[in-house]
C-alpha cells in the first residue's frame, strides 16, 4: 500500500497548491513592494484589483484565461466608476446593486468561466460600497488603480504559463490518474467476500463524478491549448498519449464488472476472489506511483511485474474448473484476461516516460482528433435572451440574488441591526463600517440550486467561526509582528489552495488571514472578528431563508433531463458497439459515445447526491432514482465489458447473428424507455436482415465457442438491465 505521507506530498505538487502560491504572490506583492516606497494605500488598491481578477483564474487553457481576465478587467473598471458615483446616494446605490446582482448572476448561462467573471464584478461593487472617494477625480484614479492591479495579476499569471507551459496539463493529468487509482481500489473491494455491495456502489458512483470532472479539466487544458495542439513537441505529445491511454485504462477498469453476488456465491470459498482483489490493489499502487511521478515531475523507474502473480492466479482458476466439474470457470478466466489487459496498459503508460523513440509517439499523437472531444461554449446574446424566463433556473437564481442583495444592503443600514449586533456581542460595535461582509456572504453562499446553497452556507458559517477563533487566538497570544506576518502568508496560501479542493478549510484559513491583515491596517482586532462573525451569520440566515422561499430550485425538478441524457448516451454507446462488431464504426465515433456516457453518468450521479441533501419533503422518488443510478452504472460497466470483446478480431466484422439480435432488442427497449423521458430515438446501427429463401441444402448452424457463449450471456444480461431500467423509469414517472 502507498504510505499516507504520499497524499500530503501530492498536495504540495498539485495544481491546487501552485495556484495558491501564484494567487498569493499576485495579490500580496503590490502591497509589499509599494509599502517600501511609502505608497501603502496605492498598494492595497492594486492588491484589491488583483484579488478580484484571481477569481477568474480557474484551470483551463491560457488563451481562455487571458480572454476572461481581459473582459473582467474592463468590467471591474466600469463597475468601479459606476459604484463610486452611485454611493453618493443611498437609493442610487440600491438600484445599482439590484441591477448588477441580476445582470452578473445571469452570466451563469455561459458556463463556469463566465460565471466567475460575474462574481468578480459583483465583488468589486461590494468592496467599493464603503470607499471614501469624495470627488470625480478620486473615483477615476481609484478605478484606474484597480484596473492596474487586475492587469498586473493577469500578466503575472500568464507569465507562469509562459515559463512552464506544460506544467498545468501535467498536474491535471497526474491528479486525474490518482482519481482513477481511487476508482480502481473501490472496484477491487467488490472481490472481497466481506464487502457491502450497496455501500461500495455508492462510493464507486461518487468517485466516478470526481474522475469525470477531472477528465473534463484535462481535455480543456490539453485539447484547447494552442501550444499542445499546434506544436509537435515531445513534452506535449506524451501528455496527450498518456491521457488517451488513461481514458482507455479507465474503461478497462469499468469493464471488470460482473455479477458480483453470483461470483461470490460460486467462487467465494476458493480464495480466488481475494487474490483478484490483492492483484488489483497492487496494480493500483503501481498506477499511483506513475501518477505521483507525473504530478511531481519526477521519473518512476521500477514498475512491478505482475506476470508471476497472474500465472499463479491462472493456475488457481484452472484448478477450480478441474475440481468442480459442474461449475464453469469462464467468468474467472475473463476476469484474468481483463487483469492482463490492465497490466499491459499500465506498462504502456509507464513506458511512455522511459522511451527515447519520440517519433513513434509523435506519429501516434498526431492521429488524435482533438476538436471532437471538447465542448465549445456559445456566447451569443440569444442564449441570454432565451433565459429571461421563469422557466430558466439561471433567471430564477439571478432574480433571487438581486432581491436578497438589495434586502441585505438596506438591512445592514438599519438601526435595528446595529442593536441586534450589540445584543449578540454584548458590546458596542462600529456596525456598518464593514457591512459589505453581509453582501459578500450572500454572494458567496447563494447558488442556483438549494442543495449547493445549503452546503455552502454550512461551510461558510463553520469556517468563519472556527477561523475567527484561530485568528483571535493568534492576535492575543502572539505579539511578534514578524510571526504574525508569517501566519498571514501561510493562511493566505492555504485559503487560495483549498478554495477548489475543500471550501471549509479555505474559509477557516481565510478568516484569520483577513483578521491579521486588518490588524496590520490598524482597523481593530477583537471587534473586527466579532463583526465579521455577526455579518456572516446575518448573511447566512438571509441566504438560507431566500433559497427556501424565493423561486427555490429543487434537484428533483432537474432530474428528468439528467435521466434522459444518460439513457440516450448509453443507447448510443450500445449502438456504437454494435457498429464496431459489424465493422462499420470508427474508433473516434466509439470513443465520443463512450465519453458522453461518462459525462452524463457523472452529471446524473452528482444531481442525485445533491437531491439527497435537500429536505425529505422535496425529494421525489428518491428510491427509484437511486435504483436508476445503480442500474445505469451496471449497464455502462457491462457495455464496456462487451466493447472490449467487440474489438476482438474474432468478433469484429463477423459477429454471430445472436449477438446482433440481442443488441437490437436492448436498443429497442432503451429507445422505448427514452421516449417516455422525451429522449431522441437512436437509429439502430445494424439492420434486421431479410431472411433468404430456403435452399436445398441448409447451411450448418454455427456453434459458439466458450468466449462467445460468455459474450452472449453478457448481452443477455444487458437486455435484462435495460428491462429493469424500463421498469424503474415507469415507477419514477408514475
Amino acid at each position: 500500500m502507498i504510505p499516507q505521507t504520499r497524499e500530503i506530498k501530492s498536495f504540495f505538487y498539485s495544481q491546487y497548491f501552485s495556484d495558491g502560491v501564484r494567487i498569493t504572490l499576485g495579490v500580496l506583492l503590490p502591497t509589499i513592494v509599494l509599502l517600501q516606497f511609502g505608497y501603502f494605500e496605492t498598494g492595497l488598491t492594486l492588491s484589491l484589483g488583483a484579488l478580484c481578477i484571481c477569481v477568474v483564474d480557474v484551470p483551463g487553457p491560457a488563451l481562455h484565461k487571458r480572454n476572461a481576465m481581459l473582459i473582467c478587467n474592463g468590467l471591474i473598471f466600469l463597475v468601479g466608476i459606476i459604484t463610486g458615483f452611485a454611493r453618493f446616494n443611498l437609493y442610487a446605490l440600491g438600484i445599482e446593486i439590484a441591477i448588477f446582482s441580476f445582470l452578473f448572476s445571469m452570466f451563469t448561462v455561459y458556463g463556469n468561466r463566465a460565471a466567475s467573471v460575474g462574481t468578480a464584478s459583483l465583488l468589486i461593487m461590494i468592496f467599493m460600497m464603503d470607499k471614501e472617494n469624495n470627488t470625480a477625480g478620486e473615483i477615476f484614479i481609484y478605478s484606474f488603480t484597480l484596473l492596474a492591479g487586475g492587469i498586473w495579476y493577469m500578466l503575472q499569471s500568464l507569465l507562469f504559463f509562459r515559463i512552464r507551459p506544460y506544467r498545468a496539463a501535467q498536474q491535471a493529468l497526474g491528479e486525474n490518474m490518482l482519481d482513477v487509482v481511487k476508482f480502481l481500489r473501490i472496484k477491487a473491494e467488490f472481490y472481497k467476500t466481506g464487502t457491502d455491495f450497496d455501500d461500495n456502489y455508492r462510493k464507486l458512483v461518487s468517485q466516478q463524478i470526481q474522475v469525470s470532472q477531472h477528465q473534463d479539466v484535462v481535455r480543456e487544458i490539453l485539447f484547447k491549448s494552442r501550444i499542445t495542439v499546434k506544436e509537435s513537441t515531445y513534452a506535449s505529445r506524451i501528455l496527450v498519449i498518456t491521457f488517451v491511454d488513461l481514458v482507455d485504462l479507465y474503461e478497462q477498469i469499468m469493464a471488470t464488472h460482473y455479477d458480483y453476488t453470483d461470483i461470490r456465491e460460486k467462487f467465494g470459498y476458493t480464495g480466488v476472489l481475494e487474490d483478484i482483489s490483492v492483484i488489483l490493489q497492487g496494480m493500483a499502487d503501481e498506477l499511483d506511483n506513475i501518477g505521483f511521478a507525473i504530478l511531481s515531475n519526477t521519473r518512476y523507474n521500477h514498475l512491478k511485474n505482475f506476470d508471476k502473480k497472474l500465472e499463479a492466479l491462472k493456475a488457481k482458476i484452472d484448478a477450480v474448473g478441474v475440481n468442480e466439474p459442474g461449475t464453469s470457470n469462464l467468468v474467472l478466466k475473463k476476469v484474468l484476461i481483463n487483469l492482463r489487459d490492465l497490466n499491459r496498459r499500465i506498462a504502456d503508460i509507464f513506458g511512455y516516460f522511459q522511451t527515447k523513440d519520440s517519433e513513434a509517439l509523435l506519429e501516434r499523437a498526431a492521429k488524435v482528433e482533438y476538436t471532437k472531444f471538447v465542448s465549445h461554449q456559445d456566447y451569443s446574446t440569444e442564449i441570454f435572451v432565451d433565459n429571461l424566463s421563469l422557466n430558466s433556473a439561471a433567471f430564477k437564481h439571478s432574480v433571487r440574488v438581486a432581491l436578497v442583495c438589495i434586502f441585505g444592503f438596506f438591512i445592514t443600514k438599519s438601526a435595528e441591526v446595529m442593536m441586534l449586533a450589540d445584543y449578540i456581542t454584548g458590546r458596542k460595535l462600529v456596525f456598518g463600517y464593514h457591512s459589505y461582509w453581509v453582501l459578500l456572504t450572500i454572494i458567496v453562499i447563494l447558488k442556483p440550486g438549494y442543495s449547493l446553497s445549503k452546503q455552502r452556507n454550512y461551510q461558510r458559517l463553520t469556517g468563519t467561526i472556527v477561523g475567527g477563533l484561530i485568528g483571535v487566538a493568534i492576535l492575543i497570544y502572539i505579539n511578534n509582528t514578524i510571526i504574525q506576518f508569517i501566519f498571514l502568508i501561510i493562511f493566505m496560501v492555504g485559503a487560495y489552495s483549498f478554495q477548489r479542493l475543500n471550501y471549509v478549510v479555505s474559509v477557516i484559513m481565510m478568516t484569520p488571514y483577513v483578521l491579521i491583515l486588518f490588524k496590520f491596517l490598524g482597523v481593530g482586532q477583537l471587534n473586527i472578528a466579532q463583526e465579521r462573525i455577526v455579518d456572516t451569520i446575518i448573511g447566512s440566515i438571509i441566504a438560507f431563508i431566500a433559497s427556501n422561499i424565493i423561486f427555490p430550485t429543487w434537484e428533483s425538478d432537474q432530474l428528468t433531463p439528467a435521466l434522459r441524457d444518460v439513457l440516450h448516451a448509453n443507447t448510443q454507446y450500445l449502438n456504437r458497439i454494435a457498429a464496431v462488431m459489424n465493422g462499420s464504426a470508427s474508433s473516434t465515433d466509439y470513443k465520443l459515445a463512450r465519453k458522453e456516457v461518462y459525462v452524463t453518468s457523472a452529471n446524473l450521479s452528482a444531481a442525485f447526491e445533491r437531491m439527497t441533501s435537500e429536505p425529505k419533503s422535496k425529494q421525489r422518488k428518491s428510491k427509484e432514482v437511486h435504483k436508476f443510478v445503480v442500474l445505469n452504472h451496471i449497464l455502462s460497466s457491462y457495455l464496456a465489458t462487451v466493447a472490449s470483446a467487440a474489438f476482438s478480431p474474432n468478433i469484429q466484422g463477423k459477429p454471430h447473428p445472436d449477438f446482433l439480435k440481442l443488441i437490437r432488442r436492448s436498443v429497442a427497449v432503451l429507445n422505448d424507455t427514452g421516449k417516455k423521458l422525451n429522449a431522441k430515438t437512436v437509429e439502430v446501427a445494424i439492420a434486421e436482415k431479410t431472411p433468404s429463401p430456403p435452399q436445398a441444402t441448409e447451411l450448418p448452424i454455427i456453434e459458439l465457442n466458450a468466449d462467445e457463449k460468455l459474450l452472449k450471456e453478457q448481452l443477455g444480461f444487458i437486455n435484462k438491465v435495460a428491462t429493469d431500467i424500463a421498469k424503474v423509469t415507469d415507477n419514477y414517472l408514475a
